[in-house]
């Protein structure tokens, strides 16, 4: 064996780190693309209407509050979606603004309506707020249903 074989030189070494370095680069950028199409069909999923009829989202709506009741809590949150469902991005219900619920797009649209239709005149409120803020941005959006 030669000192060749034995010990490459600094060149040599460089060159295979980096080598390695950019295919951990290229493999961390193929994962955030495929997370990012992931989550951009999600969206598109969401945005559309869920195909629920009225009745079953009153079923699972009040097995969700059943649930909740018999573990003694008097709200939960009933969904949780990207802020890219509302038409300006969570901006209105960030602020509180009046006439928040028309910036809702699909599947939250449809929660929504049926909250103001069957829900709330059994008593039933509505919270909907940002519940986190990445970059100092509004994210996810919360809706979330009480009863005390």
């Amino acid at each position: 064996m030669s000192i060749d074989d034995l010990l490459p030189t600094a060149l040599d070494l460089k060159k295979k780190i980096a080598l390695e370095e950019a295919a951990k680069a290229e493999a961390e950028m193929r994962k955030r693309a495929e997370a990012e199409a992931e989550k951009k069909a999600l969206i598109e999923q969401f945005s559309k209407p869920s195909g629920v009829s009225e009745e079953e989202g009153i079923r699972r709506g009040a097995a969700i509050i059943q649930r909740a009741a018999k573990n003694g809590l008097t709200e939960v949150q009933v969904y949780r979606f990207p802020n890219q469902l509302c038409t300006d991005r969570g901006r209105a219900i960030n602020q509180m603004e009046p006439g928040w619920e028309t910036t809702l797009t699909g599947v939250p649209k449809e929660i929504y309506q049926l909250w103001h239709k069957h829900f709330r005149p059994r008593g039933y409120r509505l919270r909907v707020q940002i519940i986190d803020f990445p970059g100092g941005m509004p994210g996810d959006v919360a809706m979330t249903l009480t009863w005390e």
